[in-house]
Order: C-alpha cells, then sequence, then structure tokens
C-alpha cells in the first residue's frame, strides 16, 4: 500500500465534507478530509453577526442535535456545532492544505496532489462549495485597498462614507449594520429591487431604511470606476460621482470550475456551468468521483445549502456500499 492511501479521499471540510466523513467511519472506511483552510472554512469567514434563514434543526448532520438559543441559529453557534461534531468523532481532517490537482491514474485509483503531499485514494468527493472565489466587477479601481469583496464586521467603517454592491442577504446585512455603526451608506443594485431571497425579517427594515432615506440606493445601476476617494455610478438617467472610503462589493461567488473541470467534470454548456452528477448516486461523469453539496450548483449558488444537500452524504455512502471497498 502506498503512503497516504485511504479508501476515501473527501475534498473540503464544511458541513457537507463533515458529513461525508461520519458516513466514512460509520462504516469503518478509511478516509481523509482535506481542507484548504479552518475547519468549516466558509462558516468561518461568514458576517460575525450572521444568523442563518435555516432553523437548528436543519442544520444538523447525522442526527446530531443542534441546540441553539434561538430557533434560527448565528454563525458562532454553527461554527461550535461541526467543531464539536468533528472532534467529539475524531474525524481524521487535514486543515490548512490545499487540493491542487485530482487526477483519475488507473480504474480504482484516484492521485491528489495538495501543496503540503500526494495521497492516492479508490473514491474521491469533492464538497468545495464556493465561498473562496468571488465574482469580479472587472472594473477601473477594483484592485485599490479599499475594495473588499468580503465583509466580517462593522466597526471599521463608522462615520465613513460606504458603498454597498449588491442585493442579496450578505450585502443588505452589510447595509444595515454599517449604517447602524454610524457609516454613511449607498447601496448600488443592479435590479429594480431588493431581492426576494433576502429574510424575509430583513426585507422590509432595509425597505424603509431606504424608503426613510437614511440609506441611498441606486437600483437599476453600476459602478462603472472606483478612485481614491470617490466612486463613479451608472445610473437608468446619468453618471454620479459621490465620495468614498470603501467598496464592500457582495456580488457573489463561484465555486473552482477549474478544479472541477481538470479532475475530467463536465461542466453544462448553458452559461450556468452546472457539473454533471447523478442526482440518485451523486457519482460524476467520472467514474468513483463524487460530488456533494453546494459545488453541485454550479453557478446556481443558491440552489444547493447545509438544509438540502446534507443528504447528499448518505447518497454517496449508499451507493458506496454497493461496490468493492
Amino acid at each position: 500500500m502506498k503512503v497516504n492511501q485511504f479508501d476515501i479521499i473527501i475534498v473540503g471540510g464544511g458541513p457537507i465534507g463533515i458529513a461525508c466523513a461520519l458516513e466514512c467511519k460509520k462504516r469503518g472506511w478509511s478516509y481523509v478530509v482535506i481542507e484548504k483552510g479552518a475547519l468549516t472554512n466558509s462558516l468561518f469567514n461568514y458576517p460575525k453577526n450572521m444568523t442563518f434563514f435555516s432553523t437548528s434543526e436543519k442544520l444538523e448532520i447525522d442526527d446530531i442535535p443542534f441546540i441553539s438559543n434561538n430557533p434560527k441559529p448565528n454563525r458562532d453557534e454553527a461554527l461550535e456545532y461541526y467543531r464539536r461534531v468533528t472532534t467529539s468523532n475524531q474525524l481524521n481532517m487535514h486543515l490548512f492544505e490545499t487540493v491542487l490537482a485530482i487526477e483519475k491514474t488507473k480504474p480504482n485509483e484516484f492521485s491528489i496532489k495538495t501543496d503540503k503531499s500526494t495521497y492516492f485514494s479508490k473514491y474521491t468527493i469533492v464538497c468545495t462549495g464556493f465561498y473562496d472565489i468571488p465574482k469580479m466587477l472587472d472594473i477601473p479601481g477594483e484592485n485599490l485597498k479599499k475594495v473588499t469583496h468580503y465583509y466580517k464586521e462593522a466597526h471599521q467603517y463608522a462615520l465613513q462614507d460606504v458603498l454597498v454592491v449588491g442585493a442579496s442577504n450578505s450585502a443588505v446585512d452589510a447595509a444595515l449594520e454599517i449604517w447602524r455603526k454610524g457609516g454613511r451608506v449607498t447601496m448600488v443594485i443592479r435590479g429594480e429591487s431588493i431581492g426576494e431571497r433576502v429574510k424575509y425579517w430583513v426585507r422590509p427594515d432595509i425597505i424603509n431604511r431606504i424608503e426613510e432615506g437614511s440609506i441611498t440606493a441606486y437600483f437599476n445601476a453600476f459602478i462603472k470606476e472606483i478612485k481614491e476617494q470617490e466612486v463613479v455610478i451608472d445610473t437608468v438617467n446619468e453618471e454620479i460621482i459621490i465620495p468614498n472610503d470603501f467598496v464592500i462589493a457582495l456580488t457573489g461567488y463561484l465555486p473552482n470550475f477549474k478544479l472541477l473541470e481538470s479532475s475530467g467534470i463536465k461542466l453544462s454548456k448553458d452559461g450556468k456551468n452546472r457539473p454533471y452528477y447523478d442526482a440518485e448516486t451523486m457519482v460524476s461523469n467520472v467514474e468513483g468521483l463524487y460530488l456533494a453539496g453546494v459545488v453541485c450548483g454550479g453557478n446556481e449558488t443558491h440552489k444547493w445549502f447545509i438544509e438540502n444537500s446534507r443528504v447528499h452524504a448518505r447518497r454517496i455512502a449508499k451507493h458506496l456500499e454497493t461496490l468493492s471497498i
């Protein structure tokens, strides 16, 4: 047997990766989870005050109870839950290790190259999520230090002119939090209204703040250019230049399509980049290579989330039970 040889290698240490590891452990299969950041890295990088849309029982994995102070848990409670699940079950995790390539070298062997080592497995599960590659604006000034595609907390934006790009949950949460901490907030929104998928208890709040003038919002608008002390906004009627200290561009994120394609996984040609997989077994077009979680949606990153993709782990395990491991 080769060094670093496992029955199954799981790429991605988020909630779905943890769920897959639990299924492997219950069946006595040798496995390792390889995660390029911290445990549940995407959740760790969520805004500190984020509250989930799902209730706690919908975020549970392997029927392990998730008890939270409120029906809808926050980021810190989720981090605690998934950390406890991982540590109490002594799951085999390799953190802060980036997978560079996945290659099927033989009918029943994969070679997984990372920035630290090379691993071999009979089967591979990819559940890498999407939070690490932001959708870029592709405009002048986007590389300035004052521009970010992630939002953590509001304090640093107090007393500053802040432009928030987007109308999703993350953009709305950022705009409201920064305004309540004393920031002067302007929103630039591509559509004609706040997104319909914004949390139902938050959507009226942002609409009211906009209508009363506490937060300025430009609908059907785009940022044309970002400068050191101002931004240029292209609206339906005119071009507007406003003072600016920070730009928070929360326009969405994408899966690592390069890793998928280099692994041999086919993506749809309809612009949605949906990877091919069998909905019953979760196996991709590459035999022995499975997909699970948000990555299954391609560009449609809102399609899959913890609540409705945690079943992927059991589907994969059920199919693997029919094979020779």
